[in-house]
């Protein structure tokens, strides 16, 4: 699960870590008035930035610096009344429906800060970076050398000399050091608190030198952070930043009847059991010239209804334009999809191909249920194989 940037400001503002002030509106008078409390409290400039669950917000004119209440005016029309279009969102684009206002902060030096789970070394691995602001997987590409990785031990958590060594790699020293080292003590603490896959600032910002801080201070001025779904029932607090107009309606849709489903971006749409099946499916039909529009798993135990609504599901995306079932009978038996398949043709219809591909429990039961319903349903093949089955579905929409 993701939230949003003013949520995780808040996260990082309560255990701790320092970030500028700053206040999410949902209406262009909302964020007049948050600019003009920013200005009244002596912010210069304030800051709106989009808040939604993609990237590339600055180059899409998404985050704007503002001088003035009538500027903050201007911008947040334009955010809201216009849909965000980024490399990491659909080509439609995000509607946005939330604004963070916030007081602006002088850089002298930006640096990339993060927390998030490195599975070859099975723990949690401290990020960071002297190049702030940017795209860190195009340094991490470019410049590998210029990545610092700290693993960060599960028992006893990240050690202070840890976290002081990372901060003299960034180039830091005195009070600024001692206080990152602070911030890196505090967000790896968080991270394993809060059960997150990723505790991201980008950037972690030194400001010039200023009145009451001559060597400048640390904050943070901009935060991603997910956590794992399966320990969301730990973090009732969490839990409650759910988005539901960020997510995809289909993989909510989806969630409500136990099954795992995520939109992609080809026209092959793919009913599967099992992950590792469903992986599977996911190289093969490539690997015969097609492409996958999603990877919807209905588990080892799914109803013949959640089936049936898994069909709905696959096909209310308009770019669907043929079907591939693959299914291995196990607890599940092949003969309640085959059931579902017949039901679903019934109540949700099918006019495109439909390619199924059944091995193992009750396979032959379910064999002769799709034979003796062909008439019914004469978009649909049965295969002998996966190999045949990717090779039908890719001829059948080509």
């Amino acid at each position: 699960m993701r939230i949003h940037e003013f949520q995780a400001r808040q996260m990082l503002a309560d255990a701790g870590i320092p970030v500028p002030s700053g206040r999410m509106v949902q209406t262009v008078a909302e964020a007049v008035g948050a600019a003009q409390a920013a200005f009244a409290d002596g912010a210069t400039q304030v800051v709106i930035k989009a808040q939604v669950h993609a990237g590339g917000r600055g180059k899409a004119g998404f985050v704007r610096l503002v001088n003035s209440a009538e500027a903050a005016r201007e911008a947040a029309t334009f955010m809201f009344s216009h849909r965000m279009i980024s490399p990491q969102t659909p080509p439609e684009g995000l509607e946005v429906k939330r604004l963070l206002v916030a007081a602006a902060v002088d850089i002298k030096r930006e640096f990339y800060l993060a927390v998030t789970v490195d599975r070859a070394n099975r723990t949690n691995t401290l990020i960071a970076c002297a190049e702030g602001g940017v795209e860190i997987e195009t340094v991490a590409h470019e410049r590998p050398e210029a990545i610092i990785r700290q693993p960060i031990d599960p028992l006893v958590g990240l050690h202070p000399f840890q976290a002081r060594r990372v901060g003299l790699a960034l180039g830091l020293r005195g009070k600024p050091l001692t206080a990152a080292t602070d911030i890196l003590l505090r967000l790896a603490k968080l991270t394993q608190a809060s059960d997150a896959s990723l505790c991201e600032i980008n950037p972690l910002v030194l400001t010039p030198p200023e009145d009451g801080a001559p060597a400048g201070r640390v904050l943070a001025i901009d935060a991603k952070f997910s956590f794992d779904d399966n320990a969301l029932f730990r973090h009732e607090s969490i839990s409650a930043m759910f988005d539901e107009a960020e997510e995809n309606p289909a993989e909510l849709r989806a969630a409500e009847f136990g099954l795992s489903y995520v939109a992609l971006d080809g026209n092959i749409g793919c009913l599967v059991n099992g992950a590792g099946l469903a992986m599977s499916t996911m190289d093969l039909v490539p690997l015969h010239g097609g492409e996958p529009a999603n990877f919807l798993d209905v588990g080892g135990s799914a109803s013949e209804e959640a089936v049936a609504e898994a069909f709905r599901i696959i096909l209310s995306d308009q770019r669907v334009a043929g079907v591939l079932v693959n299914i291995f009978g196990g607890i599940m038996p092949c003969d309640r999809i085959a059931r579902a398949v017949v039901a679903a043709a019934r109540t949700v219809g099918f006019n495109s191909p439909l390619v199924i591909r059944l091995e193992g429990t009750n396979v032959g039961p379910a064999r002769e249920i799709l034979h003796e319903s062909s008439a019914a349903i004469p978009q649909m093949q049965i295969a002998t194989d996966l190999a045949d089955a990717a090779r039908r579905i890719v001829a059948a929409v080509a």
